[in-house]
């Protein structure tokens, strides 16, 4: 597997990882997306042979905040280490960041997942998260 940075935008297989993982929000305005895309602080993707496995995508100003914005895997993928090399890379990149932050499901995998890799959830830091929909 190589990790490496996501400069071309290619809408199919964008369209095709967030619709296997479900992501059909993202879908529903793939102008949109690629401009979210375009706007990034900082794409990566993992691939084997040229074929995509997985992407990370972050935001922010990189110097006092980064946010994992997404973090997506093909499904036949996952559990395979792509989404912890992706997630890794973006960290050791940012290491000086104070705060790196993400949103994400509230299932027993996922909060599993991040607390291996060092996050915390906000409530166990006093704080609380807000977003308007």
């Amino acid at each position: 597997m190589e990790i490496r940075e996501y400069t071309t935008y290619q809408e199919a297989e964008i369209r095709r990882l967030y619709t296997e993982i479900g992501w059909t929000a993202y879908t529903d305005d793939m102008s949109a997306l690629e401009r979210g895309y375009r706007n990034s602080l900082l794409v990566l993707a993992a691939y084997e042979n040229d074929a995509l496995l997985g992407i990370i995508r972050a935001v922010g100003d990189g110097f006092t905040i980064v946010f994992i914005q997404d973090i997506a895997v093909f499904p036949k993928m996952q559990r395979k280490g792509v989404g912890t090399a992706l997630l890794k890379a973006v960290l050791d990149r940012y290491s000086d960041v104070r705060q790196i932050e993400l949103t994400t499901d509230n299932t027993p995998q996922t909060v599993a997942f991040y607390r291996s890799l060092g996050f915390t959830e906000f409530s166990e830091l006093g704080c609380c998260g807000f977003m308007r929909c």
